[in-house]
């Protein structure tokens, strides 16, 4: 009974989370806004939906290939989004917010 509840907790707060930097990627107003949404939100919300999978699993199925998946996202999506913010950056990329203001 607890491990079902920590199993639907895990997986909603996940879905929740993504789902918000999702939202976030696309209402913000920079490069650096985004990137920040895309780094914390989506590495947060793919660890919870990962652990929830490996709940549901148990130990028997899943082994320890989920936590060498929750390792390697911990290691790949906070780079992926600093070397995406690092190149608007370096190619001098407009904000959106000043890009519609000048706009006819």
């Amino acid at each position: 009974m607890i491990i079902e509840l920590l199993i639907a907790a895990s997986l909603l707060l996940g879905s929740t989370i993504i789902l918000l930097s999702a939202v976030g990627i696309i209402r913000l107003p920079d490069a650096v806004c985004r990137g920040h949404a895309l780094g914390k939100g989506m590495t947060l919300g793919l660890i919870l939906v990962l652990v929830g999978l490996w709940l549901f699993l148990g130990l028997e199925t899943a082994g320890i290939k989920v936590p060498l998946a929750v390792l390697f996202q911990f290691l790949t999506i906070p780079i992926a989004s600093h070397l995406l913010v690092r190149l608007a950056y370096r190619k001098n990329i407009q904000n959106v917010a000043s890009r519609n203001k000048e706009a006819p």
